[in-house]
């Protein structure tokens, strides 16, 4: 069977197709998988560097500002949509896909819109709690909307197209104990593990404040670090940890990466883990069972970084910070406060898991295969 997939934009979007796309070949080894993304996003590295063929067509955002300049660009934005979605159509005509498959980012759109004015079964993923403007836009055309919350539900005018599935981790998170990550990240099994990340393209206000609070640390912090500045941050990042005189940066046992492409190892080898409030990266950490402190970023539509992060902490897996609050000061005094108190990051561990949905990525791909051989024995009854 050929498997079609759409996402883009960024990690959050591409590691739960990916995801899918590995049981799916688990399943079906005979199966073939396309991916569609746009071709200058982090998709076009990461689908490939995971075994996947990739194609790519030019899709942009829409503004939500509603002055001149918003205007002029969302026309053009238009004209992507729809010279997008012919090339979509294109895409598979020549692919014949026997189900399409999206998990977010504009590119969605055209492709899961092609595909089911072709006739094939479509679905799409929303991790996060409040849906995206691609899935409000894909309502009416794919056959079922797959969410990670149940309370999601409530944001969806027909329930009946609506499942909980929670969101997808790849099968790495779970291929190594913590101590055979640290073994293989050179690490100490007993020595602590601190992983810092905000994002794939990284976030600017995080940046600097763990480029201080390495200063601060100072060459005996007490505990490893791994942090990913984001590709479009990760020169600055180098500048400011100079600027306050760390030039050597692994002195302090601190690794600074433009990116980590080795994250399954990496979280399995954390003790605690400093981040966004996305949901893909939640996912992971439920998935791992992995303490965290939470900063959401302030700049997401209807603040949903923070409504998730908030159920964590209520359920006692992690601490949140809000950014406009975190300093570097409180950040390092959060971490060596938990750090320091095994029984506590045990018991946040414990409370992280049992947020986590184990089997999101199982739950998909059979929902994948369960639609298309529905639509095989009836292809002439619409599926929508």
């Amino acid at each position: 069977m050929n498997y079609l997939f759409a996402c883009g934009g960024t990690a959050g979007h591409i590691n739960p197709a990916l995801a899918v796309a590995d049981r799916l070949l688990q399943l079906d080894p005979e199966g073939k998988v396309l991916f569609v993304g746009t071709p200058d996003r982090m998709e076009s590295e990461l689908v490939p560097r995971a075994g996947y063929d990739f194609q790519g067509i030019e899709v942009t955002s829409f503004s939500r500002k509603m002055n001149l300049s918003g205007l002029k660009y969302n026309a053009k934005s238009l004209k992507h949509v729809l010279t997008a979605t012919g090339k979509a159509k294109k895409i598979v005509r020549a692919f014949r896909p026997d189900i399409a498959i999206g998990t977010g980012g504009y590119v969605c759109y055209p492709v899961l819109k092609a595909a089911a004015a072709l006739n094939v079964p479509t679905l799409v993923h929303e991790s996060n709690a409040v849906p995206g403007l691609t899935t409000k836009m894909l309502i009416s055309d794919v056959d079922r909307i797959l969410v990670g919350f149940e309370a999601s539900r409530a944001h969806y005018g027909d329930p009946r197209k609506v499942y909980v599935t929670g969101t997808p981790v790849r099968g790495e998170f779970s291929a190594l104990t913590k101590a055979e990550a640290k073994a293989k990240l050179g690490i100490p099994v007993s020595e602590p593990l601190v992983v810092s990340v905000w994002g794939s393209l990284g976030a600017r206000v995080m940046n600097e404040r763990v480029a201080e609070l390495i200063a601060l640390a100072g060459e005996h912090p007490g505990f490893w670090l791994i942090h990913s500045a984001g590709k479009n941050g990760y020169e600055k990042f180098v500048e400011n940890l100079n600027a306050r005189g760390v030039s050597d940066p692994a002195r302090r046992g601190a690794d600074v990466r433009p990116y980590i492409y080795d994250m399954p190892t990496v979280m399995a080898a954390a003790d605690l883990v400093l981040c966004r409030a996305g949901a893909s990266t939640l996912a992971e950490l439920t998935y791992l069972g992995k303490p965290a402190v939470l900063v959401p970023s302030p700049n997401v539509t209807n603040n949903h970084q923070e409504r998730n992060a908030r159920v964590l902490e209520q359920a006692g897996g992690a601490r949140v910070v809000v950014e406009s609050q975190c300093t570097a000061e409180g950040l390092l005094s959060l971490i060596r406060e938990l750090l320091s108190s095994p029984a506590q990051l045990s018991a946040m561990e414990q409370n992280m898991k049992s947020c986590g949905v184990s089997d999101a990525t199982e739950r998909i791909a059979d929902m994948a295969l369960e639609m298309i051989e529905a639509y095989s024995k009836y292809p002439n009854i619409p599926h929508k």
